[in-house]
């Protein structure tokens, strides 16, 4: 639960979880385009917004895809 909650923070660096500063700024860059992107408006309740990012995993950019499959979210390619 702990590494799902590292991860969320990650992806929602540039919102919400800004001042978390759980992930590396480039994690947290990493997918900023892809939240903006594919998970505008869901709320920022850090578990559906990292659900949002599962779901579109074929359509996130490669940077962001590796961040998740990093942290076991996605398989690898």
């Amino acid at each position: 639960m702990l590494r799902k909650v590292a991860v969320a923070a990650v992806l929602l660096g540039s919102s919400t979880f800004a001042t978390a500063q759980t992930g590396t700024p480039q994690e947290q860059a990493a997918c900023r385009p892809d939240v903006a992107k594919h998970c505008r408006g869901i709320g920022g309740d850090k578990d559906v917004i990292l659900q949002c990012l599962v779901s579109h995993g074929s359509n996130l950019t490669a940077k962001c895809r590796a961040v998740l499959q990093s942290h076991g979210h996605l398989p690898p390619a």
